[in-house]
């Protein structure tokens, strides 16, 4: 054996031993739907623990039919006509069933968000929905009664395809943007309609890059607006620019080049909010239909509350496009799904990126990125994320096609699964805190209390953090947030419960109204949530 055949083998042996195999990276993956019958492009949780799942009416028919004498007519459907196929479902987590659901305009690239009553507000789409309202009003998952309803007396004053919902402080939704609408506009309808917004135009490029403009309302009140390159602090009171940030380099990262956008966890005394946006396609590969072109692998993390932020830049261990980031009840962000090269489009991205990363906002700039245990199933352009109240990230969709498409190398995808990062392990579980007392609703700044059991003696600070329920699509989750409760330490009583006590978010600023998922996280390991509704 030669002294160079000596070596290779010597480092192969090294790699073989030292490399961890695929078993090795945290999380673990579960099949919950075999055949959802539809591929969700915008997908919503509510606080009945059911799941709104949301396709496009026009793209012909689905492999899930409606009930009887339930059938859409439409004579301008340019598909379908009579179409009595579902394009929305309603999932149902405890059982991990499905029934449709009737949408009757197009809900094309739309938005939404949910109102301070649960309601899901549904905005805007393609063709007859460019300017609808609708509403689905959650019900008990045994009930048949929820479905769609399309608002009648009130439409969109612009046409919004590709916008951003947001809610205010004031429980009002602000809709932000869309093609060829540089405007803002709110719900309820204002007198005013829609409200020019010059920044949108000044964002857009070639590519149309300001579409679906990352939102995040901050605790002072006002609105990160991320569109392209380019980012503002927004006044939408006095309709006025209070902050330009700076450029953040790296290429265009909204629709159609897809990266993505996460506010961390507000804490402390609230006064500071955090923005990282992450991945991205390269300027050109839209226009150039060009599937192969790598995708952007950097992040930009900028103190949105600063005297004078600046975007501090570190790179992920996966170049991404259309990854889907997912605030976790810890305060760590999961990156998920997307593809390594391309764009969005239909049938313009190649590369799946199979392996999740988790995100630590508090360890040091270069140790931030975790590799985790990757999937099988790619989900590349329409694909969703979604937090869970157990703790689970729901995965569903991915049809990188105009229409329904299958036998093909990224087929429409129908199946739903969910992905459990490692702090639901079995060997963690006698740390998960079980939450067996908390408050219906809660009124801001009030002192209240809760009780949690835990299998282990507790040891330090258990975190009561809460979760709000976005709308996850198109790589970004519209009004997503967490906020850390401040809390005092666990005291034991007789009755073998740790008590807690907490304080309520001080005003809408840091926690609009509403729904949210209230978590107890115990050394890292947050036990399953329980609902909250946060009322002025």
């Amino acid at each position: 054996m030669t002294t160079s055949n000596f070596i290779f083998i010597f480092i192969f042996l090294i790699q073989f031993f030292t490399i961890p195999s695929l078993a090795d990276l945290p999380g673990t993956w579960e099949l919950l739907v075999p055949d959802a019958g539809i591929a969700s492009m915008h997908t919503a949780v509510t606080h009945y623990n059911t799941v709104v799942l949301l396709d496009r009416t026009d793209i012909g028919p689905s492999r899930r039919r409606l009930p009887p004498h339930h059938c859409r007519n439409d004579p301008n459907d340019p598909i379908l006509k009579k179409d009595c196929y579902a394009h929305s479902l309603l999932l149902d987590l405890e059982t991990n069933s499905v029934r449709p659901l009737r949408i009757l305009t197009d809900t094309w690239c739309s938005s939404g968000q949910f109102l301070p009553d649960g309601t899901l507000l549904h905005t805007g789409g393609d063709l007859d929905g460019f300017r609808k309202f609708r509403k689905f009003t959650p019900c008990e998952s045994s009930s048949s009664v929820c479905d769609w309803e399309e608002l009648q007396n009130v439409q969109l004053s612009q046409g919004r395809w590709y916008s951003t919902n947001q809610i205010l402080p004031t429980g009002e939704i602000i809709i932000v943007g869309g093609r060829a609408a540089s405007s803002v506009e709110f719900f309820p309808p204002r007198e005013t309609g829609a409200v020019e917004f010059p920044f949108l135009t000044q964002a857009e490029d070639r590519q149309h890059d300001n579409l679906y403009p990352y939102v995040h309302l901050l605790p002072n009140g006002h609105l990160f607006i991320f569109a392209n390159n380019k980012a503002v602090m927004y006044d939408f009171t006095a309709n006025n620019i209070v902050k330009d940030y700076p450029i953040l380099d790296g290429g265009p990262r909204n629709y159609p080049s897809a990266g993505s956008s996460a506010m961390l966890a507000l804490t402390q005394d609230y006064s500071s909010a955090t923005i990282v946006i992450c991945g991205g396609a390269q300027f050109g590969a839209y226009l150039q239909r060009s599937t192969d072109t790598p995708a952007n692998g950097s992040c930009g993390r900028i103190e949105a509350t600063g005297e004078n932020p600046v975007w501090e830049m570190e790179d992920m261990p996966f170049a991404r496009i259309m990854g889907d980031m997912v605030m976790l009840p810890t305060g760590e962000i999961l990156i998920i799904n997307g593809a390594q090269a391309g764009t969005q489009g239909f049938e313009m991205a190649s590369n799946p990126c199979l392996n999740p990363v988790l995100y630590r906002p508090d360890e040091p700039l270069g140790l931030r990125f975790m590799t985790l245990n990757p999937g099988t199933i790619p989900r590349m352009y329409h694909s969703t994320a979604n937090l869970l109240p157990d703790g689970r990230i729901l995965l569903a969709g991915s049809n990188p096609h105009f229409f329904y498409k299958f036998g093909v190398e990224f087929p429409t995808e129908l199946r739903i699964e969910a992905f459990s990062p490692e702090y639901l392990s079995a060997d963690r579980a006698n740390l998960r805190p079980v939450l067996v007392e908390l408050p219906e609703k809660l009124k801001y700044g009030e002192d209240f209390g809760v009780a949690v059991t835990v299998e282990l003696p507790v040891v330090g600070i258990i975190e009561v953090n809460i979760a709000s329920a976005p709308f996850s699509t198109h790589s970004f989750s519209q009004g997503q947030r967490l906020v850390k409760l401040k809390v005092t330490s666990a005291i034991p009583d007789d009755a073998g419960k740790y008590r807690i006590g907490c304080t309520a978010p001080p005003d809408g600023k840091v926690a609009p109204p509403g729904y949210y998922m209230v978590f107890a996280v115990n050394q890292g390991v947050p036990g399953v949530a329980r609902w909250v509704q946060i009322v002025v």
